[in-house]
């Protein structure tokens, strides 16, 4: 049975296909046009499948207040209010057009969260191949559902989401016209702890809503996203920067350009391990199977002799019987005279 797949920009997503990579630009432009230039090249030359950027502002995403419950307290963002963390981070939109011709010339395929409904509408004037669902917004079945409207591949992450809020979303996708669609199982603490990742949940998510599932990490590390590959992750997204030092809002968590490179490559690497249910011997094994055990004769022998057990051995290399045979061979008369350290075949004794 053939898994579910999505298509972006023509690549096949799924488990059944190499892992999709999505460097995850985020905040960590840092303010700055070029830096959000340098980490989309970055992208390429580690060889990410995609690159993808936010789309909100500060009006769009939260209220202008400094009320308590608008407050931040603990984390990296201890002390700012959600207005001043989101106006620190916003990439504005005016870079948006010229992002996404940069990477079009470059080759890596670019798309974006939207926020409310006019980022849909910038990003579908650009023509946005696919859309990402952020896990704070899952719950935003309006959204969800206006971004289906577009009929473009939807991804959704789910941090914090329980089971019947990812049901509902995947609901709302689907009834709001979206056919392709991707579920990223995720941890929405920066940095989150591999040990809170859960990672067979991606499996159960599999059966459950019988879509494409990825992980959104934001460990420390390449750990648990390469783990997700072999329990069937189709897609992995990572926060990338240049420098994790930088002094953005999501730099410290991120991964910078040779991790980045080692995830794109050890992913790969991962996911052809995990294959396929497969007994057979395999093409690198048949330089190699001779070594293994087999059945010699240890003494030497003349015609008409009466093989004893004194007489044989299991002994590397593979060129006689099977062990499997010992017992069989034991009393059976030579028709050939036998040197000592000879190997074993039916040829040798009388029928």
């Amino acid at each position: 049975m053939t898994s579910p797949f999505i298509k972006i920009e023509g690549r096949k997503i799924g488990k059944d296909y190499p892992p999709y990579i999505v460097a995850e630009l985020s905040a960590n432009h840092n303010g700055d046009f070029e830096r959000a230039k340098q980490i989309i090249a970055m992208a390429k030359r580690c060889n990410a499948n995609a690159v993808k950027l936010q789309t909100y502002s500060a009006d769009t995403i939260t209220l202008n207040s400094t009320n308590e419950e608008f407050m931040i307290r603990g984390g990296l963002w201890d002390g700012k209010s959600l207005y001043e963390l989101y106006q620190w981070a916003q990439m504005p939109w005016e870079w948006h057009k010229p992002l996404f011709d940069y990477a079009k010339q470059l080759g890596i395929t670019i798309f974006s969260s939207p926020f409310d409904n006019t980022a849909v509408d910038l990003l579908e004037d650009l023509n946005a191949p696919a859309y990402k669902v952020a896990s704070f917004e899952a719950i935003d079945i309006p959204l969800i559902k206006y971004i289906a409207g577009t009929k473009k591949p939807m991804i959704i992450s789910t941090g914090m989401a329980n089971s019947d809020e990812i049901t509902e979303a995947v609901e709302a996708a689907r009834s709001g016209g979206c056919k392709e669609l991707a579920l990223l199982h995720c941890v929405s603490s920066y940095p989150a702890p591999s040990s809170q990742y859960n990672l067979q949940t991606i499996s159960d998510m599999q059966k459950r809503y019988g879509v494409v599932v990825g992980l959104s990490d934001h460990t420390l590390h390449n750990i648990t996203a390469i783990s997700a590959i072999s329990i069937g992750a189709g897609i992995v997204e990572k926060h990338v920067t240049l420098d994790r030092k930088g002094g953005g809002p999501d730099d410290s968590f991120s991964l910078e350009e040779l991790e980045l490179a080692e995830l794109c490559e050890h992913s790969k690497i991962a996911w052809e391990a995990v294959g396929k249910v497969d007994y057979s011997q395999q093409s690198s094994e048949k330089a190699t199977v001779k070594y293994r055990r087999s059945l010699y004769i240890v003494n030497d022998k003349k015609i008409g002799d009466v093989i004893r057990a004194e007489d044989l051995r299991s002994v590397r290399p593979g060129f006689g019987l099977a062990p499997k045979y010992f017992d069989n061979l034991i009393g059976r008369r030579l028709n050939v005279a036998i040197k000592a350290n000879s190997a074993t075949s039916w040829e040798i004794f009388e029928d």
